[in-house]
């Protein structure tokens, strides 16, 4: 995989099911809110908790739901990218129609 764009298909196939999507999404959405508490009132050491609180969740899911390994050990910045994107197209919908699109199983 050269681009991010050759990584999402398989990215997806990893997030298969949707208990392991729904995982991914508290575990982003905690760490958002958290490193955004400690960007507001400046303590640092919260980042760490949003870093471990966001893979906490997302590896749950695929070890015990997946049984695979998470894509962040090969390609850990376009993982942490796919999360994200995974994320915005969930809350905007999107996510159905990009899982049929790509053969996945919703």
């Amino acid at each position: 995989m050269k681009t991010f764009e050759d990584f999402w298909p398989f990215y997806l196939r990893e997030h298969a099911r949707a208990a392991t999507r729904r995982l991914h999404f508290i575990g982003t959405s905690l760490a958002v809110l958290i490193a955004l508490y400690a960007f507001a009132t400046r303590q640092p050491r919260f980042v760490l908790a949003a870093l471990l609180c966001g893979y906490a969740f997302a590896w749950i899911g695929h070890f015990f739901i997946e049984h695979n390994r998470p894509a962040t050990f090969q390609h850990p910045l376009w993982s942490f990218r796919g999360d994200f994107r995974m994320l915005a197209f969930a809350l905007t919908g999107r996510l159905p129609a990009e899982l049929a699109r790509l053969g996945i199983p919703g």
